[in-house]
């Protein structure tokens, strides 16, 4: 697996030493002039991209318009095509649109996010981004249904639990293959993506929260955790330098690759 954790404006330079991949939100590159030119320069010196469409950020995914403009100008290695959270009609329909714009960036992969209310609609919602044509897949980390199959009292490793096994449960209903291409967006818990480990199809994974735990001046303990950290990236993208724990976010991101033995 391929991993990334989103940072703050002020770690940009620092996350070239730790992440595989960089992974752009592009609502961020039309209000900061600095994370423009870091994804830019990235771009120029050959690191792989992925760009998300920001729908976690902003609620709704990124304008139509907006993210055509970054298509062409970035030209990321992949790309997440719009989605509506748990809205599995309005994903299909979107991802059913973006399929044929594809065909004008045929250097760059399309990705479709999973969106359902239940396990059915999950099952139903992938095989339709197969049929359409969508050669690589993901899952968020919190959909409410997740609670639902696995009804664990601690909700955050609930839907830790939840999503590998509706992830698992596909597989075994032939829905995902093993030569399927998959990528999971963030976690509650970080040790979750050690449970992958013999699931090959898992590609990519990105997720802020070795670096949004640091933040709050929280360690790993050497399981993980068992919370989600309250801070996320909307609260604290743009702050100085002096606001962040260096020595706790260090420690995670190092303590993060050891716990799921990537």
């Amino acid at each position: 697996m391929k991993v990334s954790h989103e940072v703050p404006l002020c770690f940009l330079e620092e996350s070239l030493k730790f992440n595989d991949y960089d992974y752009c939100l592009p609502h961020l590159m039309d209000q900061y002039e600095e994370y423009k030119n870091f994804f830019l320069k990235s771009k120029n010196d050959g690191r792989y991209i992925m760009m998300d469409n920001s729908l976690h950020e902003l609620g709704v995914p990124y304008t139509k318009e907006r993210l055509l403009y970054w298509l062409y100008e970035l030209q990321p290695n992949e790309f997440f095509v719009p989605d509506y959270w748990e809205d599995k009609t309005s994903s299909v329909v979107s991802a059913r649109e973006w399929i044929n714009i594809q065909k004008s960036f045929p250097d760059i992969t399309f990705i479709a996010v999973v969106q359902a209310k239940d396990i059915h609609e999950a099952m139903e919602c992938y095989q339709a981004y197969k049929d359409l044509g969508y050669q690589k897949i993901a899952f968020s980390y919190g959909a409410s249904y997740y609670n639902e199959v696995c009804p664990h009292p601690n909700k955050a490793l609930g839907k830790a639990l939840g999503r590998i096994q509706v992830i698992t449960q596909l597989q075994n209903w032939s829905v995902i293959n093993k030569t399927d291409r998959i990528h999971l967006l963030g976690c509650s818990v970080p040790q979750e993506f050690g449970w992958y480990k013999d699931l090959s199809y898992i590609e990519t994974i990105d997720t802020s929260n070795p670096i949004m735990a640091g933040a709050e001046s929280t360690k790993y303990y050497n399981s993980g955790l068992y919370e989600k950290p309250k801070m996320n990236m909307n609260t604290c993208f743009d702050f100085p330098r002096y606001h962040f724990d260096d020595l706790a976010i260090l420690h995670n991101v190092l303590m993060f690759k050891k716990i799921n033995n990537i």
